[in-house]
């Protein structure tokens, strides 16, 4: 089996500016930078004991597993990592707690795959280019459902300079991973959506179980950059879907959200696709409303 190095960035650093503030090309409207959930995140990695990444790798590596994705106050977030300090440790790389992250998404020109994912179609699938701006390393990335909603993560190391092109040994790999898994073709696909945010991992050694952090969300494409609400995306991973954070968010009475990173920026840089699956999140969290045309 394939190791997942999806959620934890690789030693060596790279000179990509400060960690302040999430890299991003787009448009300028965005608005200010999040507070509370930063500082709530950094207050967190602070207090756990570290772990590096070859001990993530040995005994917290999950390829295939269930997710659930959950939005958190600041208040929140640092009542649940309270919660579980004592069975949890945070990624530590080079000094580092929180880490940079930048993704480019790829779809057709009529956004094929959003709409499969809006219509809960069983073969379905994202494609992406992720780049760990604080270590330099950089990932082609194809996901995929599994058995029982599980997700498959394939991957394909790239350098740097392929990050956000579809080049042609990407292609082929992605080519490969649909036959296999849904015997189908690739379609013509481009870059449509470039996303960037800060993240901590959190590490359960004991059962593999990761929790993922994330804060500072921005969304852009060649027209317009915006930014997410001051809230923690919060990203349960385990082999089952009931690991130890999953049970203290329900005890804590926070609900699982349907939300997809990629359909979200989707939704807001384009109002005008619709959007019904996550139409109540984008309202309450995002300020969002569907431009109806004619």
């Amino acid at each position: 089996m394939t190791v997942d190095r999806a959620e934890v960035p690789v030693v060596g650093r790279a000179d990509a500016g400060s960690a302040d503030e999430p890299a991003l090309t787009g448009g300028e409207n965005a608005a200010g930078p999040a507070g509370d959930s930063r500082a709530s995140l950094e207050d967190a990695v602070r207090r756990l004991e570290p772990i590096g990444l070859d001990e993530v790798m040995r005994e917290a590596a999950l390829q295939t597993r269930v997710d659930r994705k959950f939005l958190l106050t600041a208040a929140q977030f640092t009542a649940l990592t309270v919660s579980l300090d004592r069975r949890f440790r945070i990624l530590e790389i080079d000094g580092l707690r929180t880490f940079r992250y930048e993704s480019v998404y790829f779809d057709t020109p009529d956004f094929d795959q959003f709409r499969a994912h809006r219509q809960g179609r069983r073969k379905r699938y994202k494609v992406r280019s992720r780049t760990y701006k604080d270590t330099g390393l950089s990932m082609f990335e194809v996901k995929t459902k599994g058995r029982r909603g599980a997700t498959v993560k394939h991957r394909l190391p790239q350098g740097s300079q392929e990050a956000g092109v579809l080049t042609p040994r990407g292609q082929a790999f992605l080519a490969e991973v649909l036959a296999s898994e849904y015997g189908l073709r690739v379609p013509h696909m481009l870059p449509v959506l470039d996303s960037a945010y800060v993240r901590g991992t959190f590490v359960n050694p004991e059962d593999g179980e990761r929790l993922t952090c994330d804060v500072d969300l921005v969304y852009a494409d060649d027209r317009n950059r915006l930014r997410g609400p001051d809230l923690v995306v919060v990203e349960t991973k385990s082999a089952d879907g009931r690991g130890a954070a999953d049970r203290a968010l329900a005890g804590m009475g926070i609900r699982p959200v349907s939300m997809s990173k990629y359909c979200i920026g989707m939704a807001l840089l384009h109002p005008e696709l619709p959007a019904n699956r996550w139409s109540r999140l984008l309202r309450r969290h995002f300020g969002w409303e569907r431009i109806r045309t004619a």
